[in-house]
């Protein structure tokens, strides 16, 4: 049965999203294989760090930070509310419908399914969760974790990214309905990336700054979600944890949120569920979240 443009535009958004770097991962199918491990506190500058970086800084300064809650801290934020599990919003002017980017967003917004209260503390900032550092790359779901452990912390599940990026209010895009391209660091310039450098350990770090378009973290100020989150979208892909994985089409606990620097969809809603717990490339990084203490 045919569809009609109208009912096309609604886009609800269930648990798992189009697949963004499907096209990579066929075409560099070493990716996928357990790599070696990386000690992140002895790592090229690829892996985070507030020097040693050639990256260019925007000229908008640093948004001002939330005042921190008891429960989580300084170096973490509070999410406290009502969360809705599945939510729609319809696209009133598209700026690329193929690829799914939207240039503003219906204000009217559907919830579907069972509300539930949602508590926990997240990072401000994505890895290493300082102001001014830019977040790390090259980072595999089972670094990532292992990191948050570390600390005392632990991955994000999907829900947990979602609610923090979109509030209680469950704007697509973390700062409103309307995309703004000079809020976070989204929509720069696509670079192809030369698969066959990831293949050589000699090649990696020269091909990752080749293609790196990364920028400080907290360092564009209207990339702030309503609970006040850093860098949300754009920027760097962020790993969580998928919680209830379709082992029959191949999904791992591993998943994706957020978007990268690139053009595409850098809203809060979307997921990518493709890649296994060992994936890494130039663009995936992570933050972390915790339980509220006592």
């Amino acid at each position: 049965m045919a569809v009609s443009d109208a009912s096309r535009t609604w886009l609800v958004v269930v648990g798992l999203g189009v697949v963004a770097l499907a096209a990579a991962a066929a075409l560099a199918p070493r990716l996928w294989a357990a790599p070696r491990p990386v000690r992140l506190g002895h790592a090229p500058n690829w892996l985070g760090g507030a020097s040693g970086h050639a990256a260019r800084a925007p000229a908008t300064p640093a948004a001002p930070t939330r005042e921190a809650s008891p429960e989580c801290g300084s170096e973490m934020l509070l999410v406290d509310g009502i969360y809705c599990p599945y939510v729609g919003h319809r696209c009133v002017e598209w700026i690329e419908e193929s690829r799914d980017r939207c240039r503003r967003y219906d204000e009217k917004i559907l919830c579907e399914g069972t509300k539930v209260s949602k508590r926990f503390c997240i990072d401000r900032y994505e890895y290493p969760n300082q102001a001014g550092a830019y977040p790390a790359v090259m980072t595999s779901w089972v670094e990532a974790e292992q990191a948050c452990l570390a600390e005392g912390k632990r991955l994000c599940t999907e829900d947990e990214w979602t609610f923090a990026c979109e509030g209680e209010t469950r704007v697509p895009y973390p700062y409103g309905f309307e995309r703004k391209s000079d809020a976070c660091n989204i929509d720069r310039t696509y670079r192809d990336p030369d698969f066959s450098a990831f293949s050589h350990d000699r090649l990696i770090s020269e091909e990752v700054s080749r293609l790196d378009q990364r920028v400080p973290s907290g360092s564009m100020a209207g990339c702030v979600s309503p609970f006040g989150v850093h860098d949300m979208t754009g920027n760097v892909d962020e790993w969580v944890l998928n919680e209830a994985p379709k082992t029959d089409k191949g999904e791992d606990v591993s998943s994706l949120k957020g978007g990268y620097w690139g053009p595409i969809r850098a809203r809060c809603r979307p997921v990518t569920s493709s890649h296994n717990r060992w994936f890494r490339f130039y663009q995936v990084g992570f933050r972390c979240c915790r339980d509220v203490k006592g």
